[in-house]
C-alpha cells in the first residue's frame, strides 16, 4: 500500500472457503451482521462466473454503512500472478480502511494459490492472516465427483477450522465421517465445528493462521494415488493450457469481464466460463425488464444443476435466489441496480436461455 500518513498496516484477514453451494456467502453475511457495531469490515469476493452475484445479494441486504465489498469475477483471482486479485484488494482497502477482511474465493479455486497472494512480500505488513475457515457438507463425502476432485480435497487440506454446515440436514454417522476425513487429509491441529445456515461466530475468526508449509502433504497422499481417475471429468477444461490447473477461461485481460461492461441497447449481457470440470452461463438485465415471479420461480425451482444465485427485479419486487442441491430459497432485497443471474453445472441446457427471457413481462406500449 502507500506510504504515506494513514498506511494500512496489520488487517486482520480470514479466507471463507467451500466447495460450490456449501454456503459461504451465508456465512459471510452471518459474520457481518455480529461484526462489532464500530468496526469498519471489508469483503473480497471471487466468483467463477463473469457476471457476479454475490456483491448484489449482500449489498441489497441494506448491511450497516461500515461495510465494503468488492468482487473479482470469472474465476480470475490468482491467475496472471495474481493481478486481478491484488488490484482489486488495493482498492478495496484504500477505500474502506477496515478493521477486518474477509475473502470468500470461488467455489472452484484453489485456495493454496490465494494464501501464496496474501503471504507475499507486497502484503506482509499491510495484512495479518489469521483463520482460515472451510465449509463442507459432510453429505458430499459420499459422492466421488467431490471427494476426486483436487480443489475440495485442497479447501481441507489448507484448512485451520473446517466448519460442517447444514449440519440439521446430516444423517446418521455424516459428523464422525466428516471428523475421519479432515483427520486423515488436513493439518493435525485443524479444528472441527458444526452449524446451520453458515451461523459461525465472530470469535473464531480470531487466532494467527497455521503455518501451510506442509499443508498439502497429507492431502496428496490421500487423493492423488487415484489421480488416473480422479480428474477424467475435467479434461474439457483443460485443452487450451494443458498442465495450467486453473484454466478457468480464455479470458483477454484487456477486455473488460461481463461484470464491467456498459449494457448494451439490448438491455442483455451474457458470458460463458469453464473450468475445474465445470461450466458457467450468466446473464444481466437492464432495470427496465422486470420478471414474472411466479414464472420465474418456478423456471427456477425446476433447475436440476450443480448450483444457481440469481438477484432479479420482479413483478413482486427485488428478490435474491439461491439454489444448491437441496432446493430453492428465496429472500427480499432492498435495492439493485439491475437483475443478474448465473447457473453452474457440469453441462447447461441451451433452452433455458429462451425460457428465462419468455419469464420478462412485456414492455407497456
Amino acid at each position: 500500500m502507500n506510504a504515506h500518513n494513514d498506511a494500512i498496516l496489520g488487517i486482520p484477514t480470514n479466507i471463507i472457503t467451500g466447495f460450490l453451494g456449501v454456503g459461504k456467502t451465508s456465512a459471510i453475511m452471518h459474520l457481518l451482521a455480529n461484526k462489532p457495531k464500530h468496526e469498519r469490515w471489508a469483503v473480497l469476493v471471487n466468483e467463477f462466473g463473469e457476471i457476479g452475484v454475490d456483491g448484489s445479494l449482500v449489498e441489497g441486504q441494506q448491511l450497516d454503512q461500515k461495510i465494503f465489498i468488492r468482487e473479482v469475477t470469472g474465476g480470475c483471482m490468482c491467475c496472471s500472478a495474481g493481478l486481478p486479485m491484488k488490484v482489486a484488494l488495493n482498492q478495496l482497502l484504500s477505500k474502506a480502511k477496515p478493521d477486518r477482511l474477509l475473502i470468500e474465493p470461488t467455489g472452484l479455486g484453489h485456495p493454496k494459490e490465494v494464501v501464496e497472494v496474501l503471504s507475499s512480500e507486497h502484503y506482509q505488513a499491510v495484512l495479518t492472516l489469521q483463520q482460515n475457515i472451510t465449509l463442507v457438507d459432510a453429505r458430499k463425502l459420499s459422492d466421488p465427483r467431490y471427494t476426486n476432485h483436487d480443489t475440495f480435497n485442497q479447501q481441507i487440506a489448507i484448512a485451520d477450522t473446517v466448519v460442517g454446515n447444514k449440519v440439521d440436514l446430516y444423517q446418521a454417522g455424516d459428523i464422525e465421517k466428516l471428523e475421519k476425513y479432515v483427520a486423515a487429509i488436513s493439518q493435525a491441529n485443524t479444528k472441527v465445528l458444526f452449524s446451520q445456515h453458515g451461523a459461525i461466530s465472530v470469535a473464531e475468526l480470531e487466532g494467527a493462521m497455521f503455518t501451510q508449509d506442509h499443508s498439502c502433504k497429507e492431502h496428496k497422499d490421500h487423493v492423488h494415488e487415484n489421480d488416473h481417475h480422479g480428474h477424467d471429468h475435467d479434461h474439457h477444461a483443460h485443452d487450451s493450457h494443458e498442465g495450467h490447473h486453473h484454466d478457468y477461461h480464455a479470458h483477454d485481460h484487456n477486455k473488460p469481464l461481463a461484470s464491467e461492461t456498459i449494457m448494451p441497447d439490448t438491455g442483455v449481457v451474457k458470458a460463458v466460463n469453464q473450468g475445474e470440470g465445470f461450466y458457467s452461463v450468466g446473464w444481466r438485465f437492464s432495470a427496465d425488464k422486470v420478471f414474472e415471479q411466479d414464472k420465474l420461480q418456478r423456471l427456477l425451482a425446476s433447475l436440476k444443476i450443480e448450483r444457481m444465485k440469481a438477484v432479479m427485479i420482479t413483478d413482486k419486487g427485488i428478490i435474491g435466489y439461491n439454489l444448491t442441491s437441496d432446493g430453492l430459497t428465496m429472500n427480499a432485497l432492498e435495492s439493485c441496480s439491475e437483475s443478474r443471474i448465473e447457473l453452474i453445472a457440469e453441462s447447461i441446457d441451451k433452452q433455458f436461455e429462451l425460457t428465462l427471457l419468455d419469464c420478462i413481462k412485456p414492455l407497456k406500449a
